[in-house]
C-alpha cells in the first residue's frame, strides 16, 4: 500500500496504462491471428500493412520490444509468402 500521495498517483497511473497497453495487445494480437487463419493470400496481403502498423505502435510505446516486433512481422510475412 502506497504511503505518499506521489505513489497513490503512480498507482493510479499504472492502473490507466496497464488496461491501455492490455487493449491494444489484445487488438494486435487479434489481428496477427486473422492473419495466420486467412488461407486467400490477396486477403492477407491487403490487411499486412496495417497489421504492421499496430505491431510497430505496440513496439514504439514499449508495449513489446523491438526484437519481437520484428520477429512477428518476419513470420507473418513469411506466412503471406508461402501461401499459393
Amino acid at each position: 500500500m502506497a504511503h505518499h500521495a506521489s505513489a497513490e498517483k503512480r498507482d493510479r497511473q499504472n492502473i490507466k496504462r496497464r488496461l491501455h497497453n492490455r487493449y491494444y495487445a489484445r487488438t494486435t494480437r487479434n489481428a496477427i491471428k486473422a492473419v495466420r487463419n486467412t488461407t486467400d493470400k490477396a486477403t492477407a496481403v491487403a490487411m499486412l500493412p496495417e497489421v504492421f502498423s499496430m505491431i510497430d505502435k505496440l513496439a514504439k510505446i514499449n508495449v513489446i520490444h523491438d526484437n519481437k516486433a520484428s520477429n512477428l512481422k518476419s513470420g507473418l510475412s513469411a506466412y503471406v509468402n508461402k501461401l499459393a
